[in-house]
């Protein structure tokens, strides 16, 4: 549980969890951070992929499907002890998408909310090009550029070689994975009741986010910020979201 979950400020009392999934490359360390922010109400916490932190040592996921196994195994009965909800972040999104299925299909389990930032809907053909995209060929040169390109990185992290090229095997190996991930909205009816919300960085390049409303029968909104990808750690971004989030799940009659 520990090494799957990064929870640095616990509420066993809390009403509802709320369970954020990192973007490709990244550990636990700003997202598991929120929760000093939020009310007592809400616990946070963040979800740890192999081969990072205190994982360093394992292996990195295979596919989609190991990663969703792994994370819906583990968290099983704390999900069905109170309710919860999922934040994810570009590549978070869309494993959180994939568990959230994953707990709908085997267990009738279901988020109060699904939190979506920086990604297509999982069934647009916007996902496709995402799909063919030669990481693993491009250069620590190419990958570097393309990263500092999107701001996810601190420029001083890429300075140190040993750091740079973990944080690239780490982004290769994440994004591999990404490139298992698919999904049919042919092959089920709308799976999911809960409302939906999708934020984006006005900077970023377009996301196909009106998709998601397809795939829930209840409410989906959108809201664009200011900046590009990683339009969540400005600040004032990173509030607006914190709120708007508290707002949601305090909403849900929980």
């Amino acid at each position: 549980m520990e090494k799957l979950i990064a929870c640095a400020h616990k509420r066993p009392d809390a009403v509802c969890r709320l369970i954020c999934f990192p973007w490709a490359g990244s550990g636990t360390s700003q997202l598991a951070q929120w929760g000093q922010h939020f009310s007592d109400s809400i616990e946070v916490s963040c979800i740890r992929f192999p081969g990072r932190e205190n994982r360093l040592d394992e292996p990195f996921a295979e596919d989609m499907t190991s990663i969703v196994n792994e994370i819906t195994s583990v968290l099983l009965k704390e999900l069905k002890e109170k309710p919860f909800a999922f934040f994810g972040h570009s590549f978070g999104s869309y494993v959180c998408f994939a568990v959230a299925l994953n707990l709908k299909k085997k267990y009738g389990l279901e988020p109060v909310q699904l939190f979506i930032s920086g990604a297509h809907a999982p069934h647009s053909e916007a996902v496709l090009p995402l799909k063919n995209l030669p990481i693993s060929n491009a250069t620590d040169e190419e990958l570097t550029a393309g990263l500092k390109n999107l701001g996810g990185i601190p420029s001083h992290l890429l300075q140190f070689e040993d750091v740079r090229k973990r944080l690239l095997h780490t982004f290769r190996e994440d994004f591999r994975v990404l490139q298992t991930f698919s999904f049919e909205k042919a092959e089920m009816d709308i799976p999911f009741s809960c409302d939906i919300t999708c934020f984006n960085g006005s900077d970023d390049e377009p996301h196909d986010s009106q998709g998601w409303q397809e795939i829930t029968s209840g409410d989906t909104s959108f809201y664009e910020l200011p900046g590009g990808h990683f339009y969540l750690l400005e600040p004032a971004n990173e509030i607006f979201l914190r709120k708007h989030i508290t707002r949601c799940i305090e909403n849900a009659g929980l």
